[in-house]
């Protein structure tokens, strides 16, 4: 799924997928991505967050890690399907996805910033009016990488937590809630 580019500069939320827009498997205190779309949730309270950003002039781009594929543990094709319900469900203007395993090395895949770097040159997007939502360091990491402002989403993971998050926040509708505040605040 791709927007046509804007040629003035624009302010984008980015999104991580799963933990954020939809329900993490969540084992021995580690989340999981599903790997069946049976499994795949979407947070209820997920599509008035995003149109409440939507209204603030945001594009919403989600960019996700699914190195399940790039291992072998689940069929492309399967995300695509997940995907697809995201794009169906919510006011979601593109999604960037990251496949590799993470021994690749390669720039897309967060903590590295280069699916947010891509959207943003392709799109037209403002990176310094920008914000990266994300509920793991990786997240975060990737949106302070890219120039963003970021949102943690705490879901009490039992791993590494970031430290320099701009917002620390409990759930998408919360996240939502903050940014729109800040934007009001620098207008």
């Amino acid at each position: 799924m791709r927007i046509q580019p804007n040629p003035a500069r624009t302010k984008a939320v980015f999104l991580d997928r799963d933990g954020v827009l939809n329900r993490s498997l969540v084992r021995d205190g580690k989340p999981l991505a599903p790997c069946r779309v049976e499994d795949f949730e979407i947070f209820a309270d997920a599509h008035d967050a995003l149109q409440t950003l939507k209204q603030k002039g945001f594009l919403l781009v989600v960019t996700t890690n699914q190195p399940d594929v790039g291992n072998g543990f689940v069929n492309g094709a399967v995300v695509e399907r997940m995907h697809a319900l995201l794009a169906a469900r919510l006011p979601i203007d593109d999604i960037r996805v990251c496949y590799h395993s993470q021994s690749a090395g390669c720039a897309c895949r967060k903590p590295k910033p280069g699916m947010i770097l891509d959207a943003a040159r392709e799109l037209g997007i403002d990176l310094g009016s920008s914000y990266m939502v994300g509920d793991r360091w990786s997240d975060i990491e990737a949106g302070r990488a890219a120039g963003c402002r970021t949102v943690f989403i705490d879901r009490q993971y039992d791993e590494q937590r970031p430290d320099d998050a701009d917002f620390d926040v409990r759930s998408i509708a919360e996240a939502a809630s903050v940014i729109c505040a800040a934007t009001d605040a620098d207008a």
